[in-house]
């Protein structure tokens, strides 16, 4: 018989037994330890809800578990308790099939809509992300990805539809950095500056860059004034267990409406290749919205090639 029950303070190693177990593909860190990573990224955030982790238990074994929240309001700055997300369900290989799946989702619903939420999704993504951000997906989650085998099929058998969809792009620091006239002469004019977070630096920003060693670079006039385009590096050293890469992931690439389609882009994204090669690291990573072809192509410009898909699925109405 299994028993369904919230979180518990002594769960955390059984969680991360079972996490290390599940066969998630090459977007989910393996061998993780509680106090590197999953507490982190998890328990010890301020919103986390003991009653929106719900773990299986055959007899005193924990065999499988999902894990529900809120993404953030438009502002970055406070929780949207409309915005439902199941960010995690995960069951144990010999235990599934069993219909243990389908009841950690329907409990993880229950306590989404009985919180206020009027729309759920399955699998975070940027702006519904509160957990897992550093330990699926890269630097930034973009809901469950084609590598995780088991996602798609299990919430298209609930009722789940395909939503939102990203490509997980990657680059080897090895290849040769692009070079034409556009370029070099953005680069005569423009330089990138470092900064250890945005300024102002909304909440959302902090409580989940600012603990996987986020940087801020922009690209700024040479005799000083405002960035024209700027983006986020996270740290992913993680990933080296399962990459055989000394990794860093890109997040939130922006250009300053009105100079868009000029370089800007690609010539931040090139600078900050080159400062990073001179770092020992040996690949670089990206999680790019599939609909936004001018966002895709300035990473493509870059060199980065689509390694992974990310999908959202939206939850059947109640």
């Amino acid at each position: 018989m299994i028993e369904y029950r919230s979180f518990r303070n002594f769960d955390p190693p059984a969680l991360v037994r079972l996490w290390n177990q599940a066969q998630l593909g090459r977007g989910a860190v393996q061998h993780v330890s509680n106090d590197e990573s999953f507490d982190p990224a998890n328990f010890s955030q301020q919103y986390f809800d003991p009653h929106g982790l719900t773990v299986a238990l055959d007899e005193n074994r924990l065999v499988g578990f999902a894990h529900a929240g809120f993404g953030c309001d438009p502002t970055g700055n406070r929780l949207a308790n409309d915005r439902g997300v199941i960010c995690a369900v995960v069951v144990h290989p010999s235990y599934r099939r069993q219909g243990i799946g389908r009841e950690l989702v329907h409990r993880a619903e229950n306590y989404l809509r009985n919180s206020g939420a009027t729309e759920i999704i399955a699998g975070p993504s940027p702006k519904r992300d509160p957990f897992y951000c550093g330990l699926y997906g890269g630097a930034q989650p973009v809901g469950f990805l084609e590598s995780d085998p088991n996602a798609a099929p299990f919430f298209t058998k609930l009722g789940y539809q395909p939503g939102e969809q990203f490509l997980v792009t990657q680059r080897s620091m090895v290849d040769r950095d692009p070079v034409n006239f556009r370029l070099s002469m953005i680069r005569r004019k423009w330089e990138l500056a470092l900064a250890d977070r945005p300024d102002p630096c909304p909440w959302w920003w902090s409580v989940r860059f600012g603990r996987l060693d986020g940087l801020y670079c922009v690209l700024v006039p040479k005799g000083g004034g405002m960035p024209v385009a700027g983006l986020t590096v996270v740290g992913l050293d993680l990933y080296a267990r399962v990459w055989n890469e000394q990794a860093i992931g890109i997040c939130d690439l922006w250009v300053k409406e009105g100079q868009r389609r000029q370089g800007f882009g690609q010539t931040l994204l090139v600078e900050v290749i080159k400062r990073l090669r001179q770092e020992t690291v040996t690949c670089m990573t990206a999680n790019i919205p599939a609909a936004d072809e001018p966002a895709a192509a300035v990473f493509r410009s870059a060199g980065f090639v689509t390694v992974d898909r990310g999908v959202v699925f939206l939850a059947p109405k109640a």
